[in-house]
């Protein structure tokens, strides 16, 4: 009798943390296959002795039907020679640190919210983990947060230090357990526990979920330690905890993002659609922008100047006993004064937030990697990635083109991510925030090196931006010698982001709507028209220029650039009689800055145009965060009719390009003003002016170009305006308008934007 071959199946993607070597176990024991699933590498690696037509068979269900959180990229099948002879199918130990190939990088996990089946036994007082904070299963828990090294087993993560009782090894044992090597499991009896600290206080376990509970409903202000850092957290109904919170976390008017318990909860505060439910409730538990319903009885300190609420599920054990013994909505923010990085250190978050917090309430789980909360927001029927980090990072996204040597794309300044691309695919680290300081790019570093490591990742070719005062242009410009460089243009990043995510063939248009990027002239741009490909760009149109007096003053107060479009905007000079309210001497200043050219770097830039026509409306003079002036913008917009006609515009040509003259538009406004029209009518003017004028010089470009794929990116782009409008008009003028949906649009994509330009130049030299 001939003896049955022996075959190895190898199975690429996000395949390790997800529940795969289980799932495995299932599909080869109904196939009554022989052999053995293990992890290696990165990969997971199946060793059968059986007919070919059961191999097939095997390789066809991992392909067709992987477990719901697990991504299959590559399955391959091959001959091998002899196997050992065994009797059955086994889940192996992990087989060490394999060489990485293929598409070179190992699916490395997300967290994944708490699942059903885990809730259930939350709150049942016959279940052995009834009311522990840290229950978990293949299919929920920890996951990115506590891996230390890849393969991804229970001695690999943070969980080593915590030995398995007998139960929770039996589970971890047992093929038929949802369990079953489960690399987190933890109960009461041998899992990490909860500690209070209260000043001299210390309480442990049930307790100290007691005591954080009654601080809470006191108003008072807890730092607890999340899944990738600390949170802060208040009674999100409290004004009086609102308002302190605010003060102490130096945090005057940007919104809060509010926890709810449940789906029902969420539409109590919010106006939700499916789209918006779907992602509230999807394992990566994202917080989800939508409109605040009227009502709604959360503190009028929550999310001042903007109409959306930023709301989000419980992602933890630990999230939603408390949500529970509270029972009303909860403040949860990042752990962190602004501007500073999240604390993930216990020692560090005692020190940094001990004059924000009232007490800590936290755990001996050490925490790897820092990871804040995602931000969503739904647009044509999809969810939007405004922030991408916990649940999303650091899942693999393709590129477009095959990077043939490893490219690290150091990102931008603001809204900061990384990206690492090797083969066939970029992994975005998780947003860091602002790289304003040695903090931030301390903490930049250590992800940095944390994802390299696990990934046996050395960078042959660094991308950066063009502008030299960034930090992350300096870091690339220290890397080691041997490294080759490459200076990617900002907003030919934005828009090499938004075509590579959607797949799209070179040459396509680009619309790169921000704040501001270095531009190859010496100005700052942000209001551009490229004809693009991955590796090239022309630049076919823009808004027009104005001066920012006092270059970042202008960016913190609106109210300057408004006076910078006025009294020198690069076609025609407006009326300041609009801005009367303002105190006579600054005019004067503004003005002499801007007639002698003192410190007034020139701008085209949509971001500095949203934010003069905010100061001219009068909604926002003085910015407390970066984009506030358009959000505010946005949110008055939004209560004027849908029929609100544009305001007059103009293009003009100059220098070859297409040119937008804004002062056209800021006349139109200022005599609109004095006429009486309301502002929201004004407000929702101005953003189908600029859909207008975006799809007019779209439509030309293609007319001359022959191009007629649109790809709509930067900051301005997450406007849910621009989003819902700009697509239609530009489909009504016959092009194909792409948005990004997985990759951010603004400054959170440019790193994966420059690891898809950096690739495509080094592919394109051979």
């Amino acid at each position: 009798m001939t003896a049955p071959a022996g075959w190895l199946v190898q199975v690429r993607g996000t395949v390790q943390g997800v529940g795969f070597r289980p799932y495995v176990h299932r599909i080869a024991t109904g196939l009554r296959l022989d052999g053995v699933v293990r992890n290696v590498g990165g990969d997971v690696c199946i060793e059968v002795t059986a007919p070919p037509a059961a191999v097939a068979a095997l390789a066809r269900a991992i392909r067709e039907n992987p477990p719901p959180h697990a991504t299959v990229n590559e399955v391959s099948v091959r001959r091998v020679g002899s196997l050992p002879v065994r009797s059955g199918f086994a889940v192996e130990l992990s087989a060490g640190e394999a060489p990485v190939t293929g598409n070179g990088f190992a699916g490395l996990p997300p967290d994944l919210a708490t699942c059903d089946d885990c809730l259930r036994e939350l709150f049942d007082p016959a279940d052995r983990r009834y009311r522990y904070p840290f229950l978990n299963c293949t299919a929920c828990g920890p996951r990115a947060t506590i891996i230390d090294e890849l393969p991804y087993d229970r001695e690999r993560t943070a969980m080593a230090r915590f030995a398995l009782c007998p139960d929770c090894t039996r589970e971890y044992h047992d093929p038929a357990d949802r369990r079953f090597h489960a690399e987190p499991i933890a109960c009461p009896a041998c899992g990490p526990r909860l500690l209070w600290t209260c000043g001299p206080e210390d309480a442990y376990a049930e307790d100290a979920l007691t005591a954080a509970v009654t601080a809470l409903s006191r108003g008072g202000i807890v730092a607890l330690k999340g899944l990738g850092g600390y949170q802060l957290v208040c009674d999100a109904t409290d004004a009086t905890a609102v308002a302190t919170l605010r003060t102490r976390k130096r945090r005057p008017r940007k919104p809060f993002a509010v926890m709810v318990a449940d789906a029902a909860a969420a539409g109590g505060h919010a106006r939700l659609t499916d789209v918006d439910l779907a992602l509230l409730s999807s394992p990566a538990r994202p917080i989800v922008l939508a409109p605040a319903l009227p009502g709604n009885d959360l503190a009028v300190g929550v999310h001042p100047g903007t109409r959306l609420a930023g709301l989000f599920l419980p992602a933890t054990p630990l999230h939603h006993l408390l949500l529970r013994a509270m029972a009303r909505p909860l403040v949860v923010t990042s752990g962190n004064v602004s501007d500073e990085p999240i604390a993930i250190d216990d020692r560090q978050a005692r020190r940094s937030l001990a004059a924000v917090a009232d007490a800590f309430l936290h755990h001996d789980r050490p925490i790897r990697a820092r990871y804040d909360d995602s931000v969503v927001r739904a647009s044509g029927g999809r969810g939007r990635v405004v922030r991408r980090a916990r649940g999303y990072a650091p899942r693999p996204v393709p590129l477009p083109v095959t990077a043939r040597r490893p490219v690290l794309a150091v990102g931008a300044q603001l809204k900061h991510t990384f990206t690492l691309a090797r083969g066939g695919l970029a992994l975005i680290g998780p947003h860091g925030g602002s790289l304003d300081d040695a903090d931030a790019l301390a903490a930049f570093a250590a992800t940095r090196e944390q994802l390299c490591r696990l990934h046996r990742f050395v960078p042959e070719i660094v991308a950066h931006d063009r502008h030299p005062g960034y930090l992350s242009t300096a870091y690339a410009l220290e890397a080691a010698p041997a490294v080759r460089r490459i200076a990617v243009q900002h907003h030919h990043a934005h828009v090499a982001a938004c075509a590579a995510e959607n797949g799209v063939e070179a040459p396509f248009l680009g619309v790169a709507y921000d704040g501001l990027g270095w531009g190859d002239d010496g100005t700052f741009w942000g209001g551009e028209l490229l004809l693009a490909s991955y590796t090239g760009f022309r630049r076919v149109g823009r808004f027009s220029r104005a001066p920012m007096p006092g270059g970042e003053a202008a960016v913190r107060r609106p109210a300057r650039m408004a006076l910078g479009y006025l009294y020198g905007g690069e076609f025609t000079t407006g009326d300041a009689g609009v801005l009367d309210r303002l105190d006579a001497r600054e005019r004067q200043v503004v003005r002499r800055m801007v007639e002698r050219r003192v410190n007034c770097p020139q701008a085209g830039s949509a971001g500095r145009l949203f934010d003069a026509v905010a100061a001219l409306l009068g909604v926002c003079d003085d910015a407390s965060y970066e984009g506030e002036a358009a959000v505010m913008l946005e949110s008055v917009a939004a209560a004027a009719p849908s029929s609100t006609a544009p305001l007059p515009w103009k293009l003009r040509t100059a220098g070859g390009l297409w040119v937008y003259d804004s002062g056209v538009t800021l006349a139109a406004l200022g005599e609109a003003m004095r006429a009486g029209e309301p502002v929201a009518a004004l407000a929702a003017g101005f953003h189908r002016t600029v859909v207008a004028v975006t799809a007019e010089m779209c439509a030309r470009a293609a007319e001359r170009t022959g191009v007629t794929v649109v790809c709509l990116s930067g900051g301005c782009l997450q406007n849910g305006l621009l989003a819902a409008e700009l697509p239609p008009a530009l489909a009504a003028a016959g092009l194909d308008a792409r948005l990004s949906s997985e990759v951010p649009a603004g400054d959170g994509g440019i790193s994966y934007g420059q690891a898809v330009v950096a690739a495509a130049l080094t592919a394109a030299e051979g």
